[in-house]
């Protein structure tokens, strides 16, 4: 009987230079495009949604490019000191990548781009996990949104529910989620269905460089914070 390919063995070493590849290749494609556009733009985002920003990014493909990934990669690329950095004054934009962070490099106009970012803000289901930003209950009685075949599935995402005369029924008042609390699994599943959306994917301007100056969007930053080497 010939061997299953699941049983082949993979060397570490191979996975290590694949890695170390990966990480060079992005270092590369970030050094490539500042060395082509004019400005580089940190950002933060919340609730990443990668459809939602494929979409985002559309709007640049013309006239920039967009990186994420390891902070650490980037900043590597970019350099994290007034020694290695492969700009003058860059080093500023890696002192601000670290969260949940991007690079976009660009030549489009600085108005443009702020004008873009300030205006995108898209709503979604929240994910297990995250954070409930209002507390929903549904209180006992019939369910009418809910249609007959959707009672076993709500009974076991421990929804106190049977059918009465063909309708949905609650038997007494259910929280689905409490504000400030995560979402569990079923939390999330019922909220889908009621069509309540609590996520917000949202992209902010952290910072902005260019040959000429370093600019700060965030509130509370100061520039003594990202101007020592």
């Amino acid at each position: 009987m010939p061997k299953s390919k699941r049983d082949r063995p993979v060397t570490l070493s191979k996975t290590k230079k694949k890695g170390r590849e990966h990480k060079e290749s992005i270092v590369n494609g970030i050094r490539e495009a500042v060395e082509k556009y004019n400005s580089v733009y940190v950002f933060s985002f919340e609730n990443m949604r990668n459809i939602k920003f494929k979409e985002f990014r559309q709007q640049f493909r013309h006239n920039g490019r967009f990186f994420l990934g390891s902070n650490k990669v980037m900043q590597v690329a970019l350099g994290r000191s007034a020694s290695d950095e492969i700009r003058p004054s860059i080093f500023k934009v890696s002192k601000l990548l670290h969260g949940d962070a991007g690079l976009l490099v660009t030549d489009m106009p600085k108005e443009d781009v702020e004008s873009l970012f300030n205006s995108y803000e898209d709503s979604d289901f929240s994910r297990t996990g995250s954070i409930a930003v209002e507390t929903v209950e549904l209180k006992e009685g019939p369910l009418e949104q809910f249609p007959h075949e959707m009672e076993p599935f709500l009974r076991k995402q421990g929804m106190p529910v049977r059918l009465n005369r063909g309708v949905v029924e609650l038997l007494s008042d259910f929280v689905v989620c409490e504000e400030g609390k995560p979402l569990s699994p079923e939390s999330s599943r019922i909220l889908r269905l009621l069509g309540i959306k609590m996520a917000t994917f949202k992209l902010n301007l952290v910072c902005r460089w260019s040959p000429n100056d370093f600019e700060l969007y965030r509130e509370g930053l100061d520039l003594s914070d990202v101007e020592t080497s």
